[in-house]
């Protein structure tokens, strides 16, 4: 059985650079936009399947210029290089914050292994 997550706190720090999440057990969890912007659930980063998930690169200095409630199951998030397609659901918010560290070292050893950066094309 799944336990469903609940945020008490959703705050967007004034730089726009992460998403400040409290959740009922007391968890709380800052995460960067940059984080937040390439594990998007979106079908465009995530595909249809796991074999068509993008490696997203050149997000290091994105922000966040928008979260919008979707329901009262999730939030949009909309990002200053507009995407906007990702409906982040608690649970998914959970386990970005929970699994932060293992998540990002993936995202980072994907980019090395595929010659990509972080930093954003000129």
């Amino acid at each position: 059985m799944i336990t469903e997550r609940w945020p008490t706190e959703l705050r967007l720090a004034k730089d726009r650079r992460s998403l400040r999440i409290v959740f009922d057990d007391g968890t709380a969890f800052d995460l960067p936009a940059e984080y937040l912007r390439v594990t998007s659930p979106s079908a465009e980063v995530q595909g249809h399947s796991p074999s068509e998930r993008k490696t997203v690169p050149g997000k290091k200095d994105v922000e966040i210029i928008g979260v919008e409630p979707v329901g009262n199951y999730a939030v949009k998030l909309v990002f200053d290089d507009l995407h906007d397609s990702g409906i982040y659901g608690w649970n998914y918010l959970y386990e970005l914050g929970a699994r932060h560290e293992e998540k990002w070292r993936a995202y980072l050893d994907e980019l090395a292994a595929k010659g990509l950066s972080r930093e954003r094309l000129r």
